[in-house]
């Protein structure tokens, strides 16, 4: 099945000159945008598209995340590092180059925030795309077992011909899916060698290892549209780290992920047969400093979700008024639907 989309590109030449006359305000080493304004104009009306130099892709896509609200605190937006890779077409050129990503991100533990942009949709093709919501995701099963948000993926990988391990484990990676105009829908496999993942377990709780609770180090986003200067990339993968509480209150906790709150709450002797105990709060609690605990432990790079909310109020009081002509990663409906169904 394909469901790349084949539509005709209106292009916005009023996004392209907004976006340029802001990278010259931004580095006017750049010279007059006069020149470059024309340049672009005359491209556009011959292909119906232009080319971003590698600065402006570079900061068009640290601006877009810096904006995006994913950006997370302690990142340094400035020097983010920008993998150029628009001559990437191909789905097998694509899923390595987010293996080797996911390789340079993780950096031994002291996770290096990085985007890797990917050939961008033009009147004649449109770009890649990535299925997943993250790169590394895990499996969720028919009885209940492994990422519970993820069983439609899992049931339509494996109807494409993905199969898991002969005996189904909670923490099975999923195989990314990448797909092209020209190629269809395609499946790999992600080499385990690559996933750092860390073990999880409690600072005064001895009996929470025997849990076998673990997360992978870094959350590499894989599902959103970076646009920059009307010229959109579909597949432009970025990490910054994780904030605890994502890992241990969102897929660990919710019962539509892991369902972890509740044996938590049991071994700690909390009465679970009313909500009114709070007993799911407070299994929360030390699924978090679980989380932390260990991050820190392995020494992989982590924040929490004080710092994270002291960081999110400042951005929000900084942050400038929507524009069209600003970069900026989007998840549009269809991609959303694809990253937990699997299809269109």
């Amino acid at each position: 099945m394909t469901v790349v989309d084949n539509e005709p590109i209106t292009f916005d030449v009023d996004a392209a000159e907004g976006f340029l006359r802001m990278f010259h305000i931004a580095h006017p080493e750049a010279g007059p945008v006069g020149p470059r304004l024309a340049e672009v104009r005359e491209e556009i009306a011959a292909t119906g598209t232009y080319r971003h130099t590698t600065h402006e892709l570079a900061y068009g896509a640290r601006i877009a995340l810096r904006d995006s609200g994913w950006c997370t605190s302690g990142v340094p937006w400035r020097r983010l590092k920008v993998r150029d890779l628009r001559g990437f077409r191909n789905a097998a050129a694509v899923a390595g180059e987010c293996v080797e990503h996911l390789r340079l991100a993780t950096n031994g533990g002291e996770i290096r925030p990085l985007v890797t942009v990917f050939a961008p949709d033009t009147p004649t093709a449109p770009g890649p795309c990535i299925w997943n919501e993250q790169l590394v995701r895990y499996a969720g099963y028919g009885d209940g077992a492994g990422d519970r948000r993820y069983r439609a993926f899992t049931d339509s990988v494996q109807g494409m011909g993905w199969r898991p391990p002969a005996t189904p484990g909670r923490f099975d990676l999923l195989p990314l899916v990448v797909e092209t105009a020209h190629e269809g829908a395609k499946l790999f496999a992600i080499p385990p060698d690559v996933v750092h993942e860390v073990l999880l377990e409690h600072p005064e709780l001895p009996w929470f290892g025997r849990l076998g609770l673990r997360w992978h180090a870094v959350p590499v986003i894989t599902n959103m549209r970076l646009t920059i200067g009307g010229v959109t990339y579909p597949a432009a993968p970025f990490n910054s780290w994780f904030v605890g509480s994502e890992i241990g209150a969102r897929s660990l906790a919710d019962e539509n992920a892991y369902g972890a709150a509740r044996p938590v709450a049991e071994a700690l002797g909390l009465d679970t047969s009313t909500e009114r105990s709070l007993w799911r709060d407070r299994a929360v609690v030390e699924l978090n400093r679980a989380v932390l605990h260990s991050f820190d432990l392995a020494e992989v790079t982590i924040t929490d979700h004080h710092a994270e909310s002291l960081h999110r109020l400042s951005w929000l009081r900084s942050r400038q008024r929507h524009s069209g002509n600003r970069p900026a990663f989007r998840l549009d409906p269809a991609a959303a639907r694809r990253a937990r169904a699997g299809g269109p």
